[in-house]
């Protein structure tokens, strides 16, 4: 049997995209699967690409970095 393979980093940040466009349909469990694909791959903060956001701007962002903060994700932004 094959073992199956924890979700990287990027593929939980995708699915955090999709959950934002699903109007944040399982938005907490897919946090919680960034949180660990984080800890497993050493990575302090995740990083988004806002133009890919819902709501793209400043008042959105904060409340995404806040949102996600409670849950124990640092979150911050590339430039685009």
């Amino acid at each position: 049997m094959t073992p199956v393979s924890e979700p990287t980093v990027a593929e939980a940040t995708e699915s955090i995209y999709a959950s934002l466009r699903a109007d944040n349909a399982d938005l907490d469990a897919h946090i919680a699967t960034l949180k660990a694909a984080m800890t497993r791959e050493g990575i302090k903060q995740a990083v988004f690409d806002p133009t890919r956001l819902a709501q793209n701007n400043r008042s959105g962002r904060k409340l995404m970095q806040a949102y996600f903060r409670q849950r124990g994700v640092s979150v911050r932004f590339s430039a685009s």
